[in-house]
């Protein structure tokens, strides 16, 4: 078929089919897209069986509860990111800490604190190192925002999300899954480096979405994910010193990292750092 007997095929099927209202923001995106979809079809030859085992992936994807990791796998949270990169330099912005994907592991309405948190519950101290983060935030002149919001979710010594952690190490799909059946095809491993994820908001300045990966991390640069970029990287530092880990309160050596934030200030007619996407909550 050629293009235009395949757009007819398209706007037969999903366009002025009834007389009710027609959503047209949502009817020009379907139109489009199964129409780039149906020419794909077409231009790779695609078998009927091809297309519905391809149909049949996303459905076990989804019945795995791993359709949410397809977009970091496939990197589409990661194009999102560099698209809005290029948006924010149109509109002239320019300085803060860079931005990268969010995932799909968020939970909203987790409990809050002011000036420090304790985030781990004391079964694991011991065990594995305890993390400290520390860090401050500030505007792209250096004045710090006292009143920002900083929200952060990282994994346990196990890989798994929970309000329980210590020192985060990286994780990966599970291996029997289907999304690491597709990736298994196309030579590519699913893990991801240990990171920690940030929303930082203040008053008067742009929402952050970000997170650092740390160094030494044999997947800091080939994250499944693509989550990694300059300026996020952050060095786990060994404390030793008796003095300071009395200071802290705590029983033995710990690591810590310092990460700092900058936030741009909201300018008019910037584009929107807002995400609305399904998220779970606490």
């Amino acid at each position: 078929m050629d293009r235009q007997t395949i757009e007819n095929v398209v706007k037969a099927c999903n366009v002025d089919t009834s007389e009710g209202p027609v959503d047209a923001r949502l009817q020009q995106v379907v139109v489009r897209l199964v129409t780039d979809f149906y020419q794909a079809i077409e231009d790779l030859d695609l078998s009927q069986s091809e297309v519905w085992k391809g149909v049949e992936a996303l459905i076990d994807m989804a019945k795995a509860d791993e359709f949410a990791l397809l977009g970091s796998a496939i990197g589409l949270e990661h194009f999102l990111d560099l698209r809005a990169d290029e948006a924010d330099a149109k509109a002239g912005l320019t300085g803060g800490t860079p931005r990268t994907i969010e995932g799909p592991l968020y939970v909203a309405g987790a409990p809050e604190s002011t000036g420090f948190a304790r985030m781990d519950d004391g079964t694991e101290e011991g065990k594995i190192p305890t993390l400290i983060i520390e860090g401050k935030v500030t505007d792209t002149d250096g004045e710090v925002l006292s009143g920002a919001k900083v929200e952060m979710w990282h994994a346990n010594s196990n890989g798994n999300y929970t309000a329980q952690t210590t020192m985060p190490v990286g994780y990966g799909l599970n291996p029997e899954g289907p999304l690491q059946h597709m990736l298994n095809k196309l030579s590519r491993h699913g893990q991801r480096p240990a990171h920690v994820h940030y929303f930082i908001s203040a008053p008067g300045h742009r929402k952050l979405t970000t997170q650092f990966n740390i160094e030494g991390d044999k997947y800091l640069w080939d994250d499944f994910a693509f989550g990694t970029r300059e300026g996020l990287v952050a060095t786990a530092v060994d404390v030793t010193d008796e003095a300071e880990i009395a200071r802290r309160g705590l029983k033995g050596p710990f690591k810590h990292i310092q990460f700092d934030v900058v936030l741009q200030k909201d300018k008019e007619g910037a584009p929107s750092t807002e995400v609305e996407r399904r998220r779970a909550s606490a």
